[in-house]
């Protein structure tokens, strides 16, 4: 008869190979599945960009080309009957019609096309994602598409090291589960002894301490799991607060970014279906609403840019490029770009030195025209910039804020809201916040309500 551990050890080998085909099958076609579905969103969330710089008069050809270059994608426009409007890897006049390709047969019917077939342009397996999109009322379908090859190239690579990972994991833990057991024979073999000699009723039945302290070690390790269970409810309690408070200001970045966004898609919406209802509407009133359409569309456009350069600064992706700049100028450019909007507003800036940064020009002057805008709103008075050797500071005789908020105001999407301060999306301060911490510089921030603001750039 085999003894315990010979049967625990067959066993486990079995169970383990088992474990290891199956857990590693499971997880590789999941994280293909995955990947797959990853690289999908992203090529529609670049189809959506690219819808935005298509037009009417829009140089399809450049559009094509520069996606090519800037994401390292194939591009294909076709129009609704097939015909390659442009092409970003072929010549166009070269290549067949389309009308009947899976993806645009799928996305004519659904709005969005996906397949994974051979080019039969490239004579190459490609993942496709195409969008119907309409231009000045005539249709067109925006087609992405990515090498498999490189895909499941990337995919084989992860799986062999997910089976190497799997592999020694399981190596390990038979290698532990093997000396529990050959433990757990010897502790038997013991406990066998002791009742053996307690049947034969000798009087000096003895066992060892090491058996004695088994049951004070279980004992011991039953209070640290026990210990360990109350820290790890601390932890989840720590935990859910946590996910509370992400929740909470989750709640307030969509409602800040609904806000902002919900008023120009309002007016685009109302003028846009007031040209569409009434076709015979004045010349002079028609231009006037598509005016009104196209600010709305610019400012969308400008706060999409300031969420992307929010994010780019939050992931530190961003990389500064310095340059020796002299202070008095850029102040003197970001104030008369602000005139253009503000044109009834004075600003006064006073030069008491002349003042030289290494600075990247570009974030350097967002950041001083944010400071800028943010007193030319929330005053109605002269602003003035002061340039000095230490520091550059901007002054309003405003709205003022209060103590407790100024060390909330550069939170990302932090909106006050017991005054009429309003921080408009809530990411002008946290972008100058985060443009001076590239340049080691610090912001300092004075306020007296109803008595106006400074924000100091300190060098």
């Amino acid at each position: 008869m085999l003894k315990l551990h010979q049967i625990y050890f067959r066993k486990l080998i079995v169970l383990f190979v088992l474990l290891f085909f199956i857990v590693g099958g499971v997880i590789y076609y999941w994280m293909q599945n995955i990947y797959i579905s990853n690289i999908k969103n992203s090529l529609k969330d670049d189809i959506k960009l690219i819808e935005l710089s298509i037009k009417d008069k829009t140089d399809l050809d450049k559009v094509v080309k520069s996606i090519r270059k800037d994401l390292g994608i194939r591009a294909t426009i076709i129009s609704d009957s097939g015909l390659v409007l442009a092409e970003s890897d072929k010549d166009k006049k070269s290549m067949d019609n389309h009308k009947y390709r899976p993806e645009i047969m799928q996305a004519r019917k659904s709005g969005y096309g996906y397949s994974i077939r051979e080019s039969a342009t490239l004579k190459e397996k490609l993942l496709y994602v195409a969008k119907k999109h309409k231009v000045d009322g005539k249709i067109i379908y925006i087609r992405l598409a990515k090498e498999i090859r490189k895909i499941y190239s990337h995919l084989m690579l992860l799986g062999s090291k997910i089976a190497v990972i799997l592999i020694l994991f399981f190596v390990i833990l038979f290698y532990i589960v093997y000396t529990i057991g050959k433990n757990i024979e010897f502790e038997v073999n013991k406990i066998s002894k002791f009742l053996i000699n307690l049947t034969k009723k000798k009087k000096k039945v003895h066992i060892s301490s090491d058996f004695s302290d088994e049951f004070f070690r279980i004992t011991k390790l039953l209070t640290k799991v026990a210990g360990i269970l109350a820290k790890r409810d601390k932890q989840k309690a720590k935990y859910t607060a946590k996910l509370k408070m992400a929740n909470s200001q989750k709640d307030d970045i969509i409602s800040a970014i609904s806000h902002e966004f919900k008023n120009p898609i309002t007016v685009i919406n109302g003028y846009s279906k007031t040209l569409l209802d009434d076709e015979n509407i004045d010349k002079d009133i028609s231009h006037k609403f598509l005016q009104k359409i196209y600010d709305s569309g610019e400012k969308l456009s400008h706060l999409i840019d300031t969420l992307r350069l929010s994010i780019k600064l939050d992931s530190e992706s961003l990389k500064p490029k310095f340059t020796e700049i002299e202070l008095y100028g850029l102040v003197v450019e970001s104030a008369d770009n602000l005139k253009l909007t503000y044109k009834d507003r004075e600003i006064v800036v006073e030069k008491r030195c002349d003042k030289t940064l290494r600075v990247d020009r570009v974030l350097m002057g967002i950041a001083i025209s944010n400071l800028i805008e943010n007193a030319l709103k929330y005053s109605d008075e002269v602003v003035k910039v002061i340039i000095d050797e230490e520091f550059l500071s901007v002054e309003d005789r405003g709205v003022g804020i209060d103590k407790d908020e100024i060390k909330n105001i550069t939170r990302k999407f932090y909106r006050v809201s017991k005054n009429s301060w309003n921080n408009s999306l809530g990411l002008g301060l946290s972008i100058v916040s985060n443009i001076l911490s590239l340049h080691n510089f610090k912001l300092e921030i004075s306020s007296v309500k109803d008595e106006g603001s400074s924000f100091r750039i300190v060098f």
